[in-house]
């Protein structure tokens, strides 16, 4: 059976990603796999990944994901600050915000499912389940920070220097199947291992 420690790695090593601006993503190592003779790996984030929404005062139906860079410049030291009353670090990580410390588990109350809407996805994508953590105001918007119930996994590969390197959207399109099978395979060894 072909597990991350065979393949070099040992089950809580923990690896860096760094993005164009030179901020880091610290993501332990959940397998690794081979396709076109590459070494793929697949990776989880070792802090909580969070997302920040924000609300129009008057639109309180509709909520968008902050995503702009300038906009995050604007609000991030803000939502730190919130998140720092719950003894909470948030970090602008490359690739995701994250929050290292205690998040309090999620209540039935705190837990907001989001309907995923992308007209390019091939199939209907799975709702999303995130835990409320905090809310904030600024400039006539209300913010609000909410922590990724499913883990961030993200399929990365060494380059020609040695370095991790996230795929690019067409590069992981082309090497997708290839590596959702041999996860599926993987799955299905663990679970006759266990029986």
């Amino acid at each position: 059976m072909s597990t991350a420690k065979e393949n070099g790695y040992s089950q809580d090593e923990t690896v860096i990603l760094k993005d164009e601006t030179g901020r880091e993503l610290t993501c332990y190592v959940e397998q690794s796999l081979e396709a076109e003779a590459k070494e793929y790996v697949l990776l989880r984030p070792v802090d909580d990944t969070v997302e920040i929404f924000s609300w129009q005062a008057d639109q309180e139906e509709e909520a968008f994901l902050v995503e702009e860079e300038e906009v995050l410049d604007e609000i991030f030291p803000i939502a730190q600050a919130v998140l720092a009353e719950q003894d909470l670090t948030l970090k602008r990580s490359a690739f995701a915000l994250t929050v290292a410390g205690d998040v309090p588990p999620p209540t039935e109350e705190d837990i907001l499912t989001l309907e995923i809407d992308d007209e390019a996805a091939l199939a209907p994508l799975e709702p999303e389940q995130l835990q409320f953590l905090a809310n904030f105001y600024h400039e006539d918007h209300e913010y609000e920070v909410f922590r990724r119930l499913d883990p961030l996994l993200l399929f990365a590969r060494r380059n020609n220097a040695g370095q991790l390197e996230l795929l690019s959207p067409e590069e992981f399109q082309r090497v997708q199947p290839m590596l959702e099978e041999q996860l599926a395979q993987l799955e299905d060894e663990m679970d006759e291992y266990e029986e």
